[in-house]
């Protein structure tokens, strides 16, 4: 897909999400938007765009977005990867709330009470179809042709923003990056899918069932200082976190090395424009 029917269909998710606001904010008296329906409509103005843009664009969709099956392998090394990369995201996400506010774990509590299955529905599925199908699946891949470095530079800060708040940005912007190393590794957006709904999936689930210890925090004000009881019990969990990063993030490089290998595919592409026709898995 051409990359300005990309900044067309982001203009029309921004022109959406702002009627959506209009009409709230003018039903206002006669009608609230619950937490939960909130983040259900967040998540229908992501993808929305996207499908209308895909169904237009003349293209077939695993054209457009990179649809391609991946192997029993290759997803259990995204989970190996995803898992690996945990730690750096924990120490990202303690940075910032040096600064700001948590803003994601007061949401959390209010969605846990809808059950589990909801929970990760509304957590890790959609946010991990509809995010990606924008980012990665759109924006990337289509501004890609034009240039793939500014291309991940410009999905990452996407993705960061879209969160839209300071405490989730800057993991999401490096999330961003890594998923789409994945994505080329594996050559399919299902690769970055699996890697958001593992990510997401794994923190709902530890949330969900640890929601006492989640509400301790929420008075504590989810600041690190706060939590660990000190000035210096906050250094020392930074300090264990920042060792396990150490330890994990030359693995995590091994991990998506390998990748690359397994799909006989290499780096460098990452960093070449796409010219190349199509390959027997897009025609299909």
């Amino acid at each position: 897909m051409n990359y300005r029917k990309v900044n067309w269909c982001f203009l029309g998710m921004i022109m959406l999400h702002l009627g959506v606001v209009g009409l709230l904010l003018a039903l206002r008296n006669v009608y609230s938007m619950g937490m939960v329906t909130n983040l259900l409509v967040s998540e229908l103005i992501l993808a929305v765009p996207a499908f209308l843009a895909v169904l237009t664009s003349r293209e077939k969709p695993n054209r457009v977005l990179g649809f391609h099956k991946l192997k029993v392998s290759s997803v259990f090394m995204i989970i190996l990867y995803t898992f690996l990369m945990g730690p750096l995201t924990t120490l990202l996400n303690a940075i910032s709330m040096l600064f700001v506010d948590n803003a994601v774990a007061g949401i959390a509590l209010d969605i846990y009470e809808n059950g589990y299955v909801f929970s990760m529905l509304v957590m890790a599925l959609l946010p991990a179809i509809g995010e990606e199908l924008l980012v990665r699946g759109m924006i990337y891949r289509s501004y890609r042709k034009k240039s793939p470095v500014r291309a991940l530079i410009l999905s990452a800060l996407v993705f960061g923003m879209l969160h839209m708040n300071f405490n989730q940005m800057p993991y999401a912007v490096f999330l961003g990056i890594l998923m789409v190393l994945m994505m080329e590794a594996c050559d399919s957006i299902v690769a970055p899918m699996c890697m958001h709904f593992f990510m997401n999936g794994i923190s709902t689930t530890v949330g969900y069932f640890s929601s006492d210890i989640l509400r301790a925090q929420a008075e504590a004000g989810y600041h690190p200082e706060a939590l660990a009881g000190s000035e210096t019990g906050m250094m020392a969990g930074l300090l264990s976190v920042l060792t396990l990063v150490i330890a994990t993030l030359p693995l995590a490089v091994l991990i998506i090395y390998a990748v690359f290998r397994m799909h006989h595919r290499k780096i460098s592409e990452v960093f070449k424009k796409e010219d190349r026709k199509s390959t027997p898995s897009e025609l299909q």
